[in-house]
């Protein structure tokens, strides 16, 4: 379906002046038309002016106000005459009937906090009621955030994490939007679990070796944690050629939420906080095997004192206690000879 916009109908103060002035004409007429009757005249004044009392409220219904950023898909008996999308007045058939099969969806999305309102109100869960407003036929253009539910997915080694997005997009083509897919906001949530989905399933939570997540056969250190641009962009794209038929633009994906499920929450992070330990123990190891290399160079330099190599494997031996030791060393003076 290709869409048709309606941009030369800005008409409709023209039509509304016009239909109050005929009404206010029809009201006079009823009058004099009335006299004219008691007079023996013609009752012909009289009963144009009750028909159109009667039936001049059908233009009324052809008036179509359109704000920035909106649209309105309209049909006539049936088929599509085209769209107006540009902010005016207008005026078009009366019997035209607009169309917006996601009128009534709410998703957890920016432009869907009013809907179908009900006199006695919804409850968000909150805590607040929510008064609902009749829902509107009119499609907006605006960029929106679709913030999906969280999902649990196993990651390319099998641990399963949770994983929330937030994707930005807005309506490019209303004939798609409305007719080429059944709700395009129903659709569009789906994709986006279904592309979530597809690209998670690539990536490890954390960078993990003997894994190719770019497809090009060499390992590499993409993960869920440390490239979450690369996978952002990467749900954009594989939304964007799901949702293409459906006249959506996706502008871009971003992830809101990233951990691993409950299940296994605490065991991994034991896992990082023992890595964590083990590097920081490199570190110091490094340091003061460094530090001790440095003491024998200085000693030997200086000629300080001379060291037999059982007094210097101790001397290193009491240095590395003292520099990898988790407390504070506790100096033993030794006031005798040094042998």
């Amino acid at each position: 379906m290709k869409e048709k916009v309606i941009g030369s109908r800005k008409n409709g103060m023209t039509v509304l002046l016009l239909t109050l002035a005929l009404y206010v004409l029809a009201c006079i007429g009823v009058v004099l038309g009335a006299i004219m009757l008691d007079d023996g005249g013609n009752p012909v004044l009289l009963i144009i002016s009750i028909v159109w009392l009667v039936i001049g409220w059908i233009p009324f219904m052809g008036l179509k106000v359109i704000k920035p950023q909106e649209a309105l898909v309209l049909t006539l008996f049936g088929n599509y005459i085209g769209t107006l999308k540009e902010e005016g007045f207008y005026f078009v058939n009366p019997f035209c009937t607009a169309i917006n099969p996601a009128a009534k969806t709410r998703l957890s999305q920016s432009g869907d906090v009013s809907g179908i309102l009900q006199k006695s109100g919804i409850s968000t869960g909150t805590g607040q009621t929510v008064d609902m407003e009749l829902s509107s036929k009119k499609i907006s253009l605006k960029i929106m955030t679709l913030n999906n539910n969280r999902q649990k997915i196993n990651d390319c080694l099998g641990n399963p994490v949770e994983i929330g997005i937030a994707v930005m997009w807005r309506v490019v083509d209303t004939a798609k939007a409305v007719f080429d897919v059944d709700n395009y906001k129903e659709y569009l949530s789906l994709q986006c679990d279904s592309a979530l989905r597809n690209i998670v399933r690539v990536y490890p939570y954390d960078v993990a070796p003997n894994v190719d997540t770019t497809g090009d056969g060499i390992a590499d250190e993409g993960s869920l944690r440390g490239s979450s641009e690369v996978v952002a962009n990467r749900i954009r794209e594989e939304i964007q050629q799901k949702v293409q038929e459906a006249g959506l633009e996706i502008i871009e994906a971003r992830i809101t939420y990233l951990a691993y499920a409950p299940e296994i929450a605490a065991v991994m992070l034991q896992r990082q906080q023992a890595s964590a330990i083990i590097d920081a123990r490199r570190m110091i190891v490094d340091g003061a095997v460094g530090m001790v290399e440095m003491a024998l160079e200085r000693l030997n330099e200086n000629n300080v004192v001379e060291l037999d190599e059982e007094r210097k494997a101790a001397m290193v031996s009491n240095l590395l206690v003292v520099l990898c030791g988790n407390r504070d060393a506790q100096p033993i003076v030794n006031s005798g000879s040094l042998y």
